[in-house]
């Protein structure tokens, strides 16, 4: 997983509450076995029946900060939503709320959900709206969203900024201990079951 410290881009603003995971991406993406090479089911149900939907716009074809209605990302448990969002070329997305699970998959994924008021995302929907090619910032080591000459604070907890700062994902938490896990094993007993190495 990539270490996310700052990154800047244009917004696409999702004018959308309670926008599911189904909605992001439909469940028959998720038989594949791969990580990547969702983003053709990133909102596939919208890009093709409604012509006016905000990613089928060309001037938000490069966006990169999705900023979202309130409650994004509810519905089931599905990390596919947060790999396709990161394979349509997102690496953040801005709400006033988010759904406990879809926030702890994004962070495990690497892709920052920033928890803005209604208040402020209103204000970026707008400004993305006004001039598509408005270049928002967010830092993640000050904790700020900035565009022109607004800049907003937010929070986040020491633990997940921790962990996108450093780009660990649950693979790379367990590989900081990898010397420990080898002096266990070695020390195992012959005949107890072993992990055996990928190929």
């Amino acid at each position: 997983m990539q270490p996310f410290t700052t990154h800047t881009g244009t917004a696409a603003p999702l004018r959308r509450s309670a926008v599911d995971t189904d909605q992001i991406i439909p469940a028959e993406y998720l038989k594949r076995i791969t990580r990547t090479g969702f983003e053709d089911g990133l909102f596939v149900a919208w890009r093709r029946n409604e012509p006016d939907f905000v990613l089928n716009q060309p001037q938000y074809a490069d966006a990169t900060v999705l900023v979202a209605g309130p409650d994004f990302g509810t519905g089931s448990s599905r990390e596919h939503a947060c790999w396709a969002l990161l394979d349509g070329g997102f690496r953040v997305v801005i709400s006033s709320r988010f759904a406990d699970i879809f926030k702890n998959n994004s962070t495990k994924s690497g892709l920052l959900t920033v928890v803005l008021p209604q208040a402020d995302v209103d204000a970026l929907w707008a400004a993305a709206e006004a001039d598509p090619t408005t270049q928002v910032t967010v830092d993640l080591q000050a904790r700020t969203v900035s565009y022109g000459a607004t800049t907003v604070p937010f929070e986040v907890d020491e633990y997940t900024r921790w962990r996108l700062l450093e780009g660990l994902d649950d693979v790379g938490l367990t590989e900081r201990h990898l010397a420990d896990v080898e002096a266990y094993e070695a020390g195992r007993h012959p005949w107890l079951p072993k992990a055996l190495p990928a190929r």
